[in-house]
């Protein structure tokens, strides 16, 4: 092996090592948060450390010349054979003499080769990790909203609790679970019907509304813009986005427009002091339809 073979691979096993070094140091900054300026200059580096071992592994310690041999005939003469014999004396002498400088190439080429897998391994094992930008698995975090769990008070915006007595009959106010008042799944229309009118509960919800105090998220289940418009003579709500309407007294069910899914209630109750609190979560996922349309 030439000298200039030899730093051509010394080169490349420098250039993937630098680039496997880089690829350790994206994956502990994704680790960390991210940033995306260092990212970048990582990133560059692991495929431009890559690139370059690569060209100076093929350019400079590669063969490249070419070889051409005549074949006329596959029998030896003994003139041929003696000159075999003596070019294999004169190839063993020349191993035991240079046989450092060949175990040298021999461990040169193996670190380069381990240094290629290396760089090469880190490299896919760091692109793994921007995974973790694509946010937590939805799993159950959309059919859950923070009134699961315990019971919870419902407050206004302003973090103040209701009381039934707060509510005029035909009376609407949004409302939130205590301590969530910026959660975006939870905005809950608090509703007080007449008590002429005839509220249907669902099976299981006879006890889910506050005397004639009925609770529904106020997301609509077509896309998810806030319902809020209330008819109360009839006892129906209205999105204002694609005028799709649920009848109040009949679970939220959709009676009209693009929403094909009732508005999810919520199980009220009072407390001690009687303010109204949330006994459990929503009776399905809130919000459009698309996220889970086998729950109702």
């Amino acid at each position: 092996m030439s000298n200039e073979q030899a730093r051509a691979e010394s080169r490349a096993t420098a250039f993937f090592v630098l680039s496997a070094l880089a690829s350790i140091g994206l994956a502990i900054t994704y680790w960390q948060g991210g940033q995306p300026q260092i990212e970048g200059v990582l990133l560059a580096v692991i495929t431009g450390g890559i690139g370059l071992a690569i060209v100076s592994w093929a350019k400079h310690a590669m063969p490249h010349d070419l070889v051409t041999e005549e074949r006329e005939t596959v029998a030896s003469t003994e003139e041929e054979v003696e000159a075999f014999s003596a070019d294999l004396e004169r190839g063993a002498e020349a191993f035991s003499a240079d046989g450092e400088s060949s175990a040298e190439g021999i461990g040169r080429r193996r670190a380069l080769l381990v240094a290629a897998g290396s760089a090469i391994t880190a490299f896919g094992a760091a692109l793994l990790f921007p995974i973790r930008s694509l946010g937590p698995r939805p799993g159950a975090g959309l059919k859950s909203t923070p009134y699961a769990g315990r019971h919870k008070r419902v407050v206004t915006a302003d973090g103040k609790p209701v009381k039934a007595s707060d509510l005029a009959t035909d009376g609407v106010i949004t409302v939130w679970p205590e301590g969530h008042t910026d959660a975006a799944d939870s905005p809950t229309l608090l509703i007080h019907t007449r008590k002429s009118q005839k509220f249907k509960p669902r099976k299981g919800r006879e006890d889910w509304r506050v005397g004639d105090i009925v609770a529904y998220s106020k997301l609509c289940t077509h896309v998810g813009c806030p319902v809020g418009l209330y008819q109360a003579q009839k006892g129906l709500l209205l999105c204002p986005c694609h005028q799709s309407t649920f009848n109040v007294l009949d679970g939220a069910r959709p009676v009209f427009g693009p929403a094909a899914r009732s508005l999810p209630q919520l199980p009220l109750g009072l407390n001690d002091d009687g303010e109204i609190i949330a006994r459990g979560d929503f009776s399905g996922p809130v919000g459009p339809g698309f996220w889970d349309r086998d729950r109702h």
